[in-house]
Order: structure tokens, then sequence, then C-alpha cells
């Protein structure tokens, strides 16, 4: 049950019946989703997300976690626009798109690398095809963070992050920002450091207070016991 229909059933239940729906509430699984939108399959911005889910998952017991690559998948952005996919009936959009919407999905991070300040075009392709979850606000009241991940230090990694935010807030969607103690937009990871994105101590903080942030925030959403 989410926020909405927990609060909608709540008006109509006993003080009974709505404590125990609510300890029933506490013990489901809250899942956290990391969308990884580098054409680079298990690469830097792979490995970034992947640190915010294992932070998120050390927040509490119910926090499951899961990493979705867009790399390599088949998903139009002409769709958007109402034209037919290049892909056909091969269009996996509604398949990614299946897996966020899921009601045991209470949050969600969104890593991109950056270029030009700015984010990947899958991340754009993505983010304009979920223009079909609008209408509903499929996404409404899920958590939301995003990791960018640059090649300089100062590489327009929170313009990236900017530009997603405002997509992720038009769905109504609760976006928080990495979380203390560094507790900035949100999660900003340097790959052309040398030895890597894996060398990256400050970024790598920031990418795992995302996970943190929003794990907690996302459990906040499930009614205490």
């Amino acid at each position: 049950m989410d926020r909405r229909h927990f609060i909608a059933a709540s008006a109509i239940m006993t003080p009974g019946a709505v404590a125990a729906q609510a300890a029933d509430s506490a013990k489901d699984p809250v899942r956290i989703v990391g969308l990884c939108c580098s054409p680079r399959q298990g690469k830097t911005t792979h490995y970034a997300v992947k640190e915010a889910l294992a932070e998120a998952a050390k927040v509490d017991s119910r926090i499951e976690t899961e990493v979705i690559e867009l790399a390599g998948m088949k998903i139009d952005g002409a769709p958007a626009a109402g034209l037919p996919s290049a892909f056909g009936d091969e269009d996996q959009f509604g398949e990614v798109s299946a897996r966020l919407v899921a009601p045991q999905v209470k949050g969600l991070i969104v890593g991109t690398p950056t270029y030009f300040g700015n984010m990947s075009y899958l991340c754009k392709i993505f983010l304009d095809r979920c223009i079909a979850l609008r209408g509903k606000f499929a996404l409404a009241d899920k958590v939301a963070g995003v990791i960018a991940v640059g090649a300089a230090r100062n590489g327009g990694q929170e313009l990236a992050i900017a530009s997603v935010q405002a997509v992720l807030m038009t769905h109504e969607m609760i976006v928080v920002g990495d979380g203390r103690p560094t507790a900035h937009r949100g999660a900003t990871v340097w790959s052309g450091i040398e030895g890597g994105v894996e060398a990256d101590t400050w970024g790598l903080s920031t990418a795992r207070n995302l996970g943190r942030r929003v794990a907690a925030v996302a459990l906040g959403l499930v009614p205490p016991a």
C-alpha cells in the first residue's frame, strides 16, 4: 500500500484497523532502483550507482535494490513525440517503466555520465519517453536522487544533475540531494582522476550519502508501526 492509498483508507478505517494495516505495511520490502544511463555498460556510472545502492541497503533490512542498465537496450525517443518506435514491438521502454512504477519501488537513483554539462543521450531518451507515465503521475511520491559522473572534477556534473531533477519534479517525485555530511544537489563523481573512479574518495562519498538519503526518505513513506 502506498502513502496515498494508506491515507485514503485511514479515513474510513477504525483506529485498530489502521494500526494493524500500518504494522503490516512497515514489514513490506522497500525497493530502490538504480537506473544507469551510460552507453558504456558496467563502467564508471554503473560503479557509482552500485555504491549508492549498497549504502541504501545498509539503512534497513527492508531495503531491496536493483540496477537497470540502459546500455544495449532498444528504447527509441520518437514515441515521446507521438511517432512509432524504430524498434517496433521490440522497444523495451514498457519493460523498464513497468519495473519503475511497481508499488514496492519507493526510490529511484538515476545515474548519468556528463556530456557538455548535461545528461547522456540515453538518459534524455528515457526521460522523454516517461511522458507516457505522467498522465496518471505513475511516479508520484517516489523518492529520487541523481548521480552525475564527469571526466573532470568540475566537469558539469551539477548542471547535469539539475537537468535530470527538473524532469523528475514534473512527475511529482520527491527529489532529494546527497544528504549529510556533504549535502549538495546530488552525487558528483570524477572518473578522470588518476586511479579511476574507485580513487575518487570524495565523489563516491556523495554517491553513498545519496543512497542513504534516498533510502531513509523512502522508508519515511512507509506508515510506521
